[in-house]
């Protein structure tokens, strides 16, 4: 990650090999995916990889997990099945999971990430191990932005050596970049441990 000084986050990104095109955020050199349906399965297939992955890294590190973008309750159910015997807090603006993916009303947390995640910690009570963000949408400008405002608000509440998992670059001088295991290409997904 490039150092955090007076630069903006879009300087930060064009130097670290970020472009923005009209379709979102792709590494330099690395060709876009032909169409939107496989563009939805590279994102997927990272999601299950990168969730699968953190497991091994969190292993011996304590505290709840986090799951920014509940939406449809896809990755919160995987989460789930995955992380037995942790806490899971979902964070959404409304609660529109499919019902056999939906955490009990102690489990969610409702409302816009930048004013939730400040109040976070005491409602979930320790720091987390892992956080899973999938806050972007089709506007690539407002993803970075939600992006770059939940950074700041993410970091506080997360253990050191936590792990932290977005659908966006995140740019904090906090979070240290990680190599994406397996072939998943640069781009598709992000990976950082915090501190």
């Amino acid at each position: 990650m490039p150092k955090i000084g007076l630069r903006t986050t879009a300087e930060q990104r064009k130097d670290a090999g970020w472009s923005l095109r009209a379709k979102g955020p792709r590494r330099l050199g690395v060709p876009p995916a032909k169409t939107r349906l496989e563009s939805v399965i590279q994102r997927m297939r990272a999601q299950l990889l990168l969730i699968d992955h953190a497991v091994e890294l969190v292993a011996r590190v304590p505290g709840p997990i986090l799951e920014l973008g509940l939406g449809s309750g896809r990755t919160y159910d995987h989460l789930c099945s995955r992380f037995k015997g942790r806490e899971i807090f979902a964070f959404d603006r409304d609660l529109a999971s499919h019902p056999s993916c939906r955490p009990d009303a102690a489990h969610f947390i409702q409302g816009d990430f930048r004013e939730t995640l400040p109040k976070a910690l005491a409602r979930i009570a320790t720091k987390a191990a892992i956080a899973h963000c999938d806050i972007g949408s089709y506007d690539v400008e407002a993803s970075h932005a939600l992006a770059d405002a939940v950074a700041p608000l993410l970091v506080p509440i997360m253990v050191s050596w936590g792990i932290v998992l977005c659908d966006q670059p995140m740019v904090s001088p906090l979070l240290r970049a990680l190599p994406l295991p397996g072939d998943l290409e640069a781009g598709i997904y992000f990976m950082y441990r915090v501190g």
